[in-house]
């Protein structure tokens, strides 16, 4: 079976296109993305679906689901004397302790079905939460982890699942503290974990794994992990997030974060396409460079490292040196893309005090070297920020979505064309004013992997969800 839709506008890898004709097969590849296509009179008579406005969906990168259930709630002020990162933790380490894995269903697909109407096709599910409350394993080792697949499949959410290991508190090994104790994994754990998880393996789901931090696992671990890892299989790790932790890492090792990692791993499993630093907020100039040229992704949550207090990563020296970034929603304070480009231009542009700061980056790169990430040379910073998002977050995923081409999943957003903010609107000028004007939501539908699941601004379960989640977030609230 064969599926197709005409879009008057679709943003294509090099641009607007006019007249494009998406045609996708029963497992939800696009086979044919056609330009200038002529609409025949079977078409123009109701048998070819219509839109004004298609582009690809997003990937959300950066995802701990099971943290949706505390958005919001870590806001009481003077609660831990200093609030920084490390008290937010100490109350997420709470919430953790309590959630079953039919909690974490329930709360899972309240976020994915969240993050779908605002635009996420994808999301890279960064999963600690392995063990029971007690710290014992489940007698169903991969419980959790099929809980979210479960709310994936529900939701309709293409995810790349990252099984974690955290075997550590701290650099030098650090036992874990009794808080921690259902993040707990070996990369024995890990390994098994994968193995069991397998045969889930399909064009909505990829498996692979987080070692969670230079803290939580150290090299001669991660070596291991990697030694033992199918090929292209995707590779996340939280870094340099915080001062603390860079200190920490200088005490330990004599070296920061990321010079570390980039050093401490051989040349068969050094930092290349496969993997995703996320946050990497403190890193010196020539760790930027340096991670610039690998050709990783950096994982950036603007709402989430604002909301901590993390700081601004240096993306337009990073965007120069040619690398490559995708947007994530972390803790989910936010579940909107457009929040999220919003927040990494804004905040350059408050540090610069200059505008269109990562898009002028991005054409100062393609002045000295050319065209290292495959966008061009539009001149509209909304397009070429969700592009080089959509494409970063992408390969993070290890997945073949983020553009409209053939041979990539069939994820696209349908905009409102009756919203008063798209009217009369030149297609070059759609991009700026969804990222940059005004607070509604602009997505009217969502079609992951071929497959309408969102409709009218409503997803397709969207009363069960809720339902289901407003029971779970009662039962937590009452312990």
């Amino acid at each position: 079976m064969i599926d197709s839709l005409y879009a008057q506008h679709a943003l294509l890898p090099d641009g607007w296109a006019q007249q494009v004709k998406l045609s996708w097969n029963a497992a939800g590849d696009l086979l044919q993305v056609q330009a200038n296509y002529v609409l025949s009179d079977a078409d123009q008579n109701g048998n070819l679906a219509q839109a004004t406005y298609v582009i690809p969906g997003m990937v959300n990168l950066h995802s701990h689901a099971f943290q949706r259930a505390m958005a919001g709630l870590a806001e009481n002020a003077g609660q831990h004397g200093s609030d920084n990162f490390w008290s937010w933790r100490s109350q997420m380490y709470r919430l953790a302790l309590h959630i079953t894995p039919q909690q974490m269903q329930a709360i899972a697909a309240q976020l994915y079905s969240e993050c779908l109407r605002h635009g996420y096709t994808s999301i890279c599910e960064f999963h600690y939460l392995q063990r029971a409350e007690d710290g014992g394993l489940y007698a169903n080792k991969i419980a959790t982890a099929e809980a979210l697949l479960q709310a994936a499949t529900q939701t309709g959410i293409g995810i790349s699942l990252l099984p974690v290991l955290y075997s550590h508190a701290d650099f030098n090994d650090a036992p874990l503290a009794s808080e921690q104790r259902r993040f707990a994994t070996s990369v024995r754990d890990v390994l098994d974990i994968l193995n069991l998880l397998e045969a889930y393996r399909d064009g909505q789901i990829e498996i692979g794994v987080a070692p969670h931090s230079l803290r939580a696992a150290n090299l001669t671990q991660i070596v291991e992990l990697l030694n033992e890892l199918p090929s292209q299989r995707p590779i996340h790790i939280h870094i340099a997030e915080q001062q603390k932790e860079v200190a920490a890492c200088l005490a330990a090792t004599g070296q920061r974060p990321v010079a570390y990692l980039l050093q401490g791993l051989d040349t068969a499993q050094g930092i290349d396409q496969r993997w995703c630093l996320v946050h990497a907020t403190h890193l010196s100039a020539s760790e930027l460079q340096a991670l610039a040229q690998s050709q990783a992704v950096v994982g950036l949550c603007p709402s989430t490292e604002a909301n901590l207090g993390d700081g601004w990563f240096d993306l337009a020296d990073y965007v120069k040196a040619g690398g490559r970034f995708g947007i994530g929603s972390d803790s989910h304070v936010s579940q909107s893309p457009i929040e999220e480009l919003r927040w990494l231009e804004y905040g350059q542009r408050l540090r610069s005090q200059q505008r269109h700061v990562i898009h002028s980056a991005h054409l100062s790169h393609l002045a000295s070297v050319g065209d290292s990430i495959g966008i061009g040379k539009s001149s509209q910073s909304g397009e070429f920020l969700w592009q080089a998002a959509a494409r970063g977050g992408a390969q993070a995923s290890a997945r073949r979505v983020g553009q409209l081409a053939q041979g990539y999943r069939a994820d696209f957003l349908v905009l409102d064309e009756t919203h008063p903010n798209l009217q009369e609107l030149a297609p070059q000028a759609v991009m700026n004013t969804l990222i940059f004007a005004g607070n509604d939501n602009l997505v009217k539908e969502v079609v992951v992997g071929g497959k309408t699941v969102v409709s009218a601004g409503r997803h397709r379960q969207e009363a069960q969800i809720q339902a289901a989640f407003v029971r779970c977030m009662r039962q937590l609230r009452a312990i």
